[in-house]
């Protein structure tokens, strides 16, 4: 397993993203790149931006693992207790004009990966996301 710890992300998004990336679990899988890419910018933004009140630092911890024929992402953060998965699936079928903002991206994420799931452990928001690697 490879693991990342931030204690400060505030601003730091785009280089945590790239830190992820360049993880040799993931780096290996040229197939899932643009997949994992956008995944991880999704959810990486979405802790950066919304996990902690205004004026804090925050911290998010990443555990990437290849676990016999799929990756295993795991995102942990202290912030403020929030699953994703609660949130009602846009309704595609309206027009772009018609749709409300957000929600569209943690949609793409659970389209995009085989496993998605949420937990609040010990004072922890855990994201964890499953990908069956690619040619396996």
């Amino acid at each position: 397993m490879q693991s990342l710890h931030y204690t400060s992300i505030k601003g730091r998004a785009e280089e945590i993203i790239e830190d992820i990336l360049a993880l040799p679990p993931i780096a290996t899988q040229a197939g899932l790149i643009f997949t994992l890419h956008l995944v991880c910018e999704e959810v990486v933004s979405n802790i950066v931006n919304y996990a902690y009140p205004e004026g804090q630092e925050g911290e998010l911890s990443v555990d990437v693992e290849d676990a016999g024929g799929f990756l295993v992402l795991t995102f942990k953060d202290k912030g403020t207790p929030f699953n994703p998965l609660t949130k009602e699936p846009p309704d595609t079928s309206l027009p772009l004009h018609e749709r409300p903002i957000g929600g569209l991206g943690i949609f793409l994420v659970g389209q995009m990966m085989d496993d998605v799931s949420y937990s609040y452990v010990d004072g922890c928001n855990v994201l964890t996301l499953k990908k069956e690697k690619a040619g396996e």
